[in-house]
């Protein structure tokens, strides 16, 4: 393709004069979209512990459900099984600590023979 020349695109001008300057009536912009429900809430950041259990490791998040109670639960892998059940505490790190310690037990049982 060396020596072969693109042919040119023509271009033309704007199809609008573009202005800052506003002219007629005011704009407004609104305080709330129609489009939005207004009874909807930004849902709080969750707090992520990452523990190696049994030699695994487990990605453990802590989300608030009220001002002193949170639930803690495993991010689901693909292909990696999960307790379902979630784990309350009054601050992250302690609902975190108690499924942790539920992982240790599980583990330890079912690595202990009957």
């Amino acid at each position: 393709m060396l020596g072969k020349r693109a042919p040119r695109e023509i271009v033309h001008g704007p199809s609008s004069v573009a202005s800052l300057v506003c002219v007629g009536a005011k704009r407004k912009i609104s305080a709330t979209p129609s489009s939005i429900p207004q009874n909807e809430h930004v849902k709080a950041a969750v707090h992520r512990f990452e523990e190696s259990i049994a030699g695994r490791a487990y990605l453990i998040e802590v989300a608030p459900v009220a001002d002193d109670r949170w639930r803690a639960y495993i991010v689901r892998v693909p292909g990696v099984p999960t307790a379902l059940m979630p784990f309350y505490g009054s601050t992250p790190a302690e609902a975190a600590r108690q499924l942790s310690d539920w992982l240790t037990r599980a583990h330890a049982r079912a690595a202990s023979p009957s």
